[in-house]
């Protein structure tokens, strides 16, 4: 059995979060974008624990996934996860990463709840700042449970991240010590992909895994992993495939300069750089001389031992998406994705074709509805293809992806004979 899944989703009681995403409108949102297995997010928030314990049933005795008690059916199922902030001191240096936990029970993620509450404020944030080091959250976690799930998030963002250029390591081992052993995966982040990540021999023999990190409905499923399954699937079944890399069939990206971090730059100046640039300009602003943010490409240029382009044995494919809804924006010159016109649209594919990944990936372009504006056709299809012109992000500044330039918008003729 085939699933997409995303792993890393907020809840409403996240910072800079939607209050829309509660666990109805999460499942609804999966039914529209084609994901089969979602993060619930935020678990260690207790007002969003007791929402998980009262609004959803596990799909099986076991199973360790969850839909809603009052879903039709178990199409969609939650995953028990969390994303927690962890700031500390180690060798001399402020570290501020972010890691994801995925719970294998109910029972897991209350002990942890507990434990946690006794030494730290859980209820200020979705996503709580832990003031304890990388090695002690592993160590707590599995003594509570051994099955956890324990991976770095968005790896290589400045800020808060293992590699991050401000206050991250330089390797796994020296983040999590004797610890190291227990982390299986490791998550992209928007502003990097998979074959960036091929690129440093230490992260060779784990799981390269995508997901949202969604703070909003729309922007579930950008980022997401298909996995395989022998029957039904099961949390033990994700561990497995995650822990072994087994069951891994595609892991779906962002493009990573559209992400805020690939480039370096500063947001305030509006400048921003190519790595090589960055070494030319010794790492300072040339409007502020300040010196620069430095950006996910240029981290993993410094940090690479593998040659760009190198790609590890038995390394799992990806495929670069844009969302739906930019797609549209885009084909109808719409400057908001979020404007009523793009939603109508949206709407009608959605409602002809199913879910948008399938519209994205796999819909037969060549035989849709004549009902379909032209130039929406045109946009699948040079989405797919790459033909994209692409402005990368910076400095907490998204990148600008372009379909179509203002000289090579599609006339109908046109577009007709292109299909």
């Amino acid at each position: 059995m085939k699933q997409v899944l995303d792993l890393h989703i907020h809840s409403r009681y996240s910072r800079a979060c939607s209050p829309r995403l509660t666990l109805a409108n999460i499942e609804n949102t999966c039914r529209i974008k084609g994901v089969d297995i979602i993060a619930t997010g935020d678990f260690t928030y207790p007002a969003w624990f007791e929402s998980i314990k009262q609004e959803l049933a596990e799909i099986a005795p076991g199973a360790g996934l969850y839909k809603l008690k009052n879903a039709s059916d178990d199409k969609i199922k939650f995953i028990l996860s969390t994303e927690v902030s962890l700031i500390y001191k180690d060798a001399g240096r402020a570290r501020r990463l972010h890691i994801v936990l995925h719970a294998p029970d109910l029972a897991a993620v209350q002990e942890l709840n507990k434990q946690l509450d006794k030494e730290f404020n859980i209820r200020s944030d979705g996503r709580p700042i832990l003031g304890m080091s990388a090695p002690e959250l592993v160590k707590l976690v599995l003594n509570i449970n051994e099955r956890f799930l324990i991976y770095p998030a968005h790896i290589w963002t400045p800020w808060f991240s293992v590699f991050g250029s401000k206050s991250g390591f330089d390797s796994l081992k020296e983040c999590f010590q004797d610890q190291a052993g227990h982390i299986y995966a490791i998550e992209t982040g928007l502003s990097s992909d998979p074959a960036m990540n091929w690129r440093l021999s230490g992260l060779d023999k784990l799981t390269v895994l995508s997901n949202s990190d969604a703070h909003s409905l729309a922007n579930i499923g950008r980022e997401a992993n298909i996995m395989n399954f022998d029957g039904v699937p099961t949390y033990q079944k994700i561990y497995d495939n995650i822990k072994y890399k087994t069951g891994m069939e595609m892991t779906l990206e962002f493009y990573p300069e559209e992400g805020m971090y690939h480039f370096d730059g500063h947001r305030d100046c509006r400048f921003s750089c190519e790595p090589s640039e960055s070494r030319r300009l010794k790492n300072i602003c040339p409007v502020c001389h300040k010196p620069l943010i430095i950006g996910v490409l240029n981290r993993v240029e410094e940090l690479a031992d593998h040659p760009a382009g190198f790609c590890p044995a038995g390394a799992v494919p990806f495929k670069k998406i844009v969302e739906l809804d930019k797609i549209i924006a885009e084909a109808l010159n719409i400057k908001s994705r979020h404007s009523i016109a793009v939603e109508k649209q949206y709407r009608s594919l959605i409602n002809k074709y199913g879910n948008e990944l399938y519209i994205l990936l796999n819909l037969d372009l060549s035989k849709i509805s004549k009902e379909i504006d032209f130039r929406i056709i045109e946009g699948l299809k040079r989405a797919r293809s790459g033909q994209l012109i692409i402005k990368p992000g910076f400095d907490g500044q998204y990148g600008e992806i372009n379909i179509f330039s203002d000289d090579n918008r599609p006339d109908k003729q046109s577009a007709l004979w292109s299909g």
